[in-house]
């Protein structure tokens, strides 16, 4: 397989050209966005940019997703949907990410056949395929489509492209759904999530991008990115007072700094 991004982006594109109307599953994030835009490439207006708006995704995520698939030209649709309905996924086991793709992707395929789209796909590329992601089992089992990983493409390569094809979708922090902040085995409540978008949007508001509150019951945890602990630290007092406001009644930084998959430790213990 060849390691030139240049020619992972051409076999995307025959890969694409490939598969006919395509729906995408669309968060607005690195990965997605690049595709969607790869996809308007290849087959035009053939492409439908979905996105599920629930409890477990950010507001401000959602908007940005709309604004995204605005500039791209794309058709997009945004899905109402509530994963809190399943008791299986409020419990929050090792498996909940694979329990909500189930649900998830079974809306939007069954959306996609009601306007005539044959296929699904999603941005999962080469990088993940090494982190423990359940969600993953659930698109293949049912069908949903990889194209990034069938061309080869990493994380890296993706952004690469992204800058080179104007997307300023090129350097956002990596996404993640807002249950990720909660260890398994906690219940997943619609207050809990609230709290963490509360959290996570006063800090992005302060310029700490790609941060991430992990929600410790009455302990807020706050990760973000190294160069930024420093900074965090000196503004600690503003920072604990806001989240106490928001119901925490104590404010953690973790000295690591942003690491992805921080909660998944666990399940090697």
């Amino acid at each position: 397989m060849t390691s030139d991004p240049k020619d992972k982006m051409q076999q995307l594109q025959r890969i694409l050209r490939g598969y006919g109307p395509l729906a995408v599953a669309f968060s607005g994030g690195v990965d997605s966005s690049f595709l969607v835009a790869a996809a308007r490439q290849a087959l035009g207006d053939a492409v439908t940019a979905i996105t599920v708006h629930a409890p477990i995704h950010s507001r401000r995520e959602v908007a940005q997703a709309a604004e995204t698939a605005a500039a791209l030209g794309v058709r997009h649709l945004v899905l109402p949907f509530a994963e809190m309905d399943d008791p299986a996924f409020n419990a929050n086991p090792p498996d909940r990410c694979y329990i909500c793709k189930r649900i998830v992707f079974g809306e939007i395929l069954r959306r996609a056949a009601a306007m005539g789209l044959p296929h699904l796909a999603h941005g999962v590329n080469l990088d993940d395929l090494g982190d423990y992601r359940p969600g993953l089992k659930a698109a293949e089992e049912m069908g949903v489509l990889s194209p990034l990983v069938e061309a080869g493409l990493t994380k890296a390569d993706i952004r690469a492209l992204s800058r080179t094809m104007g997307l300023n979708t090129w350097d956002r922090p990596s996404m993640a759904c807002l249950a990720s902040r909660i260890p398994y085995g906690r219940p997943i409540t619609p207050g809990v999530l609230a709290m963490i978008e509360s959290a996570e949007e006063f800090l992005q508001d302060l310029g700490f991008m790609g941060c991430r509150v992990r929600h410790h019951g009455e302990i807020a945890r706050i990760e973000v990115p190294a160069p930024d602990v420093e900074r965090l630290v000196r503004e600690r007092e503003a920072i604990a007072a806001r989240l106490r406001t928001l119901g925490f009644t104590h404010v953690a930084l973790d000295l690591e700094g942003y690491t992805q998959g921080s909660l998944n430790r666990v399940l090697g213990k």
